[in-house]
């Protein structure tokens, strides 16, 4: 863990995994760039063109690379947010959050312990899009005891409805 001073803010440098639709094509090139001159490790795992492509793609691709690929966080870019954050809302263990305000950038880490970030290029500006990813990256959970209940209720209903769990019962 790399902690520097960045102005007013101690930012902990993280391996990221980055990816959009084509709708977000261009401001995910616009955050990568942001992102590695802030000093982050982006790995970017799409789409690289404007070519039309479907947004459950690369919501389970950057989903994997929270979850498997060693990333840290995520950020996830869809036309609305929308699509794409359900899309990814969908993987156990995966909480990802549409933003597009500061306040729920970083409340959503401290209290809801997010680690993917959803943003809708059709909806942000670069530059607030730029601060969101900020503000999320320096946002840290903060475990306290009623954070720590609802989440491990969240996990509860991952695993209720999760196809192993479906599939026991079925078997049973």
């Amino acid at each position: 863990m790399f902690i520097r001073v960045n102005s007013r803010l101690k930012t902990k440098l993280m391996k990221i995994t980055i990816g959009s639709d084509h709708a977000g094509f261009a401001l995910k090139t616009t955050l990568i760039d942001h992102l590695r001159q802030s000093g982050h490790e982006v790995n970017d795992v799409g789409t690289h063109s404007t070519a039309p492509v479907d947004y459950p793609d690369y919501a389970e691709k950057v989903a994997d690379g929270v979850l498997n690929g060693g990333t840290e966080r995520g950020i996830l870019i869809c036309g609305s947010g929308v699509g794409a954050s359900v899309a990814a809302n969908k993987i156990p263990g995966i909480r990802a959050g549409l933003c597009h305000d500061s306040y729920s950038a970083h409340q959503g880490v401290e209290h809801d312990n997010l680690n993917i970030l959803v943003l809708g290029a059709r909806v942000v500006a670069d530059e607030l899009a730029k601060d969101l990813c900020t503000i999320f990256l320096n946002a840290r959970f903060t475990a306290e005891e009623r954070h720590q209940r609802r989440l491990a209720k969240i996990q509860a209903i991952e695993q209720r409805y999760s196809l192993r769990s479906v599939a026991k019962e079925k078997i049973s």
